[in-house]
Formats: structure tokens, sequence, C-alpha cells
């Protein structure tokens, strides 16, 4: 990096945490923003991390964590407050930062988004209207959308569960195709751009896996993967929604946030892929294969399932 200012990174959960690792890996100066000082901060801080607390719809406590900051990465779990955050941190840094680069967390729905498009969730909609405010901020910003997470229950503990009851990969996504990316290829992603030249970073990265298959053929990627048959069971959304989603106890906009994707796979809205993966860090985005193939003990019930997100 050019200097040896911190980067700031708010949260520390997904994505952000893997940014976190890899940042300190390179012996890069990490300040993190979290709103508890519990046993996630103090692994923050062994790594090497200067924890700071704060909220990011306060104000005051997002100008303490932008003290001497020029790189900033702004990210929030699904949230009601995802706006609100946005335009805190927006309003914030124009009057007391002084950034090269902000890197924001978005969603690749949003590309196909208007101004007065219905169809997607609230959250989705919560992304799309971030992206205007930080826009017409005026900063420095870098929109990443990446598509539906590997790392998603949907692809993980459900996959893992429903595998092992009756060998399905059972799921509500019709005939539509997707191309789920990594968690770590998407932090990848932002670390490179956290680190990168801000002059030469475009201002959109659209990340997704390498290339969009339909759910028999991510069946059979499955199946590969973990040696044994694995065949996609299209589940009627509502039904699934019921049997399924109702029973994780999320709070209702998570849910409506999920169902939402989920109908937006059936009508194939996720048919989408770019090579910003590898254009971005110089590596292939992970394929369906390789990410089941390196958990395949967690898939076949060997050992605890895989972190949820």
């Amino acid at each position: 990096m050019p200097s040896r200012q911190p980067v700031l990174v708010t949260g520390a959960g997904g994505v952000g945490r893997t940014v976190i690792e890899r940042l300190r890996a390179d012996d890069v100066p990490v300040r993190v923003l979290v709103r508890r000082d519990d046993d996630r901060a103090a692994v923050l801080r062994r790594l090497g991390a200067e924890v700071v607390l704060g909220d990011l719809t306060r104000p005051e406590t997002v100008a303490a964590g932008l003290r001497d900051i020029s790189r900033m990465y702004f990210a929030m779990p699904v949230s009601r407050d995802h706006l609100l955050a946005a335009t805190v941190v927006a309003t914030v840094a124009r009057e007391h930062g002084d950034l090269d680069v902000l890197v924001g967390m978005s969603q690749m729905t949003v590309s196909q988004m208007t101004a007065t498009s219905t169809d997607e969730s609230h959250q989705q909609r919560l992304h799309w209207l971030a992206e205007q405010v930080l826009d017409w901020s005026g900063l420095p910003v870098v929109h990443v959308r990446p598509t539906s997470f590997l790392d998603n229950p949907l692809f993980t503990t459900l996959a893992a569960r429903s595998i092992r009851d009756d060998g399905t990969l059972a799921l509500p996504f019709g005939d539509g195709r997707t191309s789920p990316v990594a968690v770590a290829d998407v932090a990848h992603v932002v670390a490179a751009l956290l680190t990168g030249r801000p002059g030469h970073l475009d201002h959109v990265y659209e990340l997704t896996g390498p290339r969009t298959m339909d759910m028999t053929e991510m069946a059979g990627a499955y199946a590969r993967a973990l040696g044994r048959s694995v065949v996609y069971a299209d589940v009627p959304l509502e039904r699934w929604r019921e049997e399924v989603l109702s029973r994780a106890g999320l709070p209702a906009h998570v849910e409506d946030h999920i169902v939402t994707m989920c109908r937006l796979h059936r009508e194939n809205r996720y048919d989408r892929a770019t090579g910003d993966v590898e254009r971005v860090t110089g590596v292939p985005a992970q394929t369906v294969e390789e990410f089941v193939a390196a958990r395949r003990d967690q898939y076949l019930g060997r050992r605890p399932a895989d972190r949820l997100g």
C-alpha cells in the first residue's frame, strides 16, 4: 500500500472477517469497527487488528473510526438499517474523512434494478438506494456486487441436510440457472481493491462463479465432489418456506429476503457470469465442485456443519 495508514473495515462476519485475515497476512494495518467487545473482537485483536467500538448508524462513532483513514470497506449484514448506515457513512466521510477509496459491499441484483422496480426484496432495494447515496456523496466509491454466496445456508447446511437424508439437493429454484460465488473469492477481490491504486479501479465489480448452471448441473457437481449420488429435487417455494425456512427462526426481514432470492432464481434472474474475480485477483473463481470437495466431510456429516454465511 502507498501508506501505512490502517484500512477501516466495518464488521467482521462473512466477507469482512476474511478480508481482515487477508490484509493482516500481508501485514496491512487494519482498524475494525464493531458493535460489541466480545469474543469475536478478541480474535480480531489476536490477528493484529485495532478494534474500536462503534455503530454505523451513529455519526460520532463513525467519525472516530474514520480518524486518519484513507481506505475503507463498508458492509453490513442483512439489516433494515442498511440505508441509514450508508447515509451516515457517506455524510461523515464527506465531512470528516479523507478517503482515497471506499469499497462498498452491494448485491448483483442491483445491476438489474431501476428506480421503480418492485420485484426485488426490501433488502435488495436498500442496497440499490445505498449505492445511489454513496454515488451522490462524491466519494471515491467502488461497488462490489456479488451474486448469491456458495457459503449461504442454501448451498451449505440445508444442502448437506437433504443430501444426507435422501441424496437430494432440495431447493425451490425451478429450472433457473445460477453462478454462486465463494466468500473467500469475494474477500480476495475486496482486499485487492483496498490495497490497489485508486486511480486504476473501476466503479463496479460484479462477482460470480466461473459459469452458470441449472440445479441439475449443480447437483452433479455436488455428486462428483462428494463421491455419491446427488439429484436435484425442485420444491414448491411456499412449501419450502413453511417446512424449512420458517423453522429457522429468522427475523421477518431476513426471511422475506431469502424467499425473494429463491423466487428470483426461479425467474432466472441469477443467470449471470462474469470474469471479474479473476480479472482483479489473477485467480479464477472457485467452482461449485471445488468448493464442496474442500468441505466434503462437512457435507457428509463427519464433523460439524459449515458456517452459515
